[in-house]
């Protein structure tokens, strides 16, 4: 299992999006992102940094592994 690196909100929302997926609107502190497909993304949104766990159910939820996102980063 590949480490995850440390990612705040914002980071994470533009990575997600160099694999197709788009802001459509915030709710709360989270942003909410669609994929063309149907898929959709929940990331609290900011400068405060993702938990470890949260990362990888994101990263699971839009079908890439660990090195993929790394690499889109």
């Amino acid at each position: 299992m590949a480490k995850l690196p440390v990612v705040k909100g914002d980071e994470a929302i533009k990575a997600f999006g160099r694999v197709g997926f788009s802001l459509d609107h915030w709710s709360g502190g989270h942003a909410i992102l669609y994929h063309a497909d149907g898929r959709h993304l929940s990331i609290p949104g900011g400068k405060r940094e993702l938990k470890a766990g949260t990362l990888r159910t994101l990263i699971r939820k839009a079908d890439l592994t660990a090195d993929e996102f790394t690499e889109l980063l």
